[in-house]
């Protein structure tokens, strides 16, 4: 049984999808998302997934896999992900992987160090002491229990933040300690891995040219019937970009102009982070994200042999 993967990563505004859909249709392959916001049902349009018409060409997997207000880790996607793949291998299937969720990809690839189980009881303890105190004062707590944790996590990152709280009061143990424990891969299979890569100024095009559409599309009527359906909680607590704008645009608080502008200078700096981390974590095919690269990226990975594991 062939147990070889696909993965099309890089930054955002790369190309990405287009790539992922087309190799797939090559291989007659079935596409898994990696994508840490495109996971969410409720989220579409400030996403970037593949259109309902492409999703409706193959099988996707993954794209609606949680809903606003679910636990989305590294951990769960990757223990899901290994599952989609195992049954894409039973079946004779390629499976092709797709997003810029760097530890997403190095989660299933790689594994993550074990953690203690987790306390719904103690998290929502902590949720609720956030909301009343701040998460700068959630940091300062962590900073007396691990300090070295405290110190690789910024100040205002709430989830990283609450998650080390409740891993050192629940288990006893640092998060450097946890990160000690040896990985645990959850799938055996061999990757062929393309990145995909853009010239910075064509990137910075790319990227405002999404931005324009996603506003133009609809990405604040998206946002206004997610508050109207009582989910802004859950919304904010994401701190999707596109989505923080939106909700700042409904409030008044931005107008269209300054809402997009941010939208594309935070799209920026995210595509920096990817492009950091995809250059030092993750062994890959460069490839130019440009229309020829499409073409070039399916045919390589179609042509190039299977290798057993």
């Amino acid at each position: 049984m062939r147990r070889t993967l696909v993965a099309i990563v890089g930054a955002t505004a790369t190309g990405k999808t287009g790539v992922a859909e087309r190799v797939a249709e090559r291989l007659g392959g079935e596409v898994v998302c990696a994508d840490a916001r495109q996971v969410f049902r409720e989220l579409e349009i400030g996403t970037g997934k593949p259109s309902p018409g492409e999703r409706a060409e193959r099988p996707h997997h993954l794209f609606d896999w949680l809903s606003l207000g679910e636990r989305a880790t590294a951990g769960r996607w990757a223990r899901a992900a290994a599952a989609v793949c195992a049954d894409c291998f039973a079946r004779g299937v390629t499976p092709v992987l797709v997003g810029g969720s760097g530890l997403y990809l190095a989660a299933l690839e790689h594994g993550l160090h074990p953690e203690p189980p987790r306390d719904p009881e103690r998290r929502a303890a902590l949720e609720r002491e956030c909301e009343a105190n701040g998460v700068a004062a959630m940091h300062a707590r962590l900073a007396a229990r691990d300090p070295e944790g405290a110190a690789g996590l910024a100040p205002r990152d709430r989830q990283r933040v609450l998650r080390a709280l409740e891993i050192v009061e629940e288990s006893g143990h640092t998060l450097a300690w946890w990160r000690s424990r040896p990985r645990e891969a959850p799938l055996a299979a061999t990757w062929q891995s393309y990145e995909l890569t853009c010239a910075p100024a064509l990137l910075a095009e790319r990227i405002a040219r999404r931005t324009r559409q996603m506003w133009e599309q609809g990405l604040l009527a998206e946002t206004r019937a997610l508050v109207a359906a009582g989910r802004e909680p859950e919304l904010r607590r994401l701190a999707a970009i596109g989505y923080d704008e939106a909700l700042e645009s409904l409030a008044g608080r931005l107008d269209a102009a300054a809402a997009a502008a941010r939208t594309n200078e935070r799209t920026r700096q995210l595509a920096k982070r990817q492009r950091t981390w995809f250059r030092h974590q993750v062994e890959a095919v460069v490839v130019d994200g440009v229309d020829p690269a499409v073409c070039a990226c399916a045919e390589a990975a179609f042509a190039r042999p299977e290798d057993p594991c």
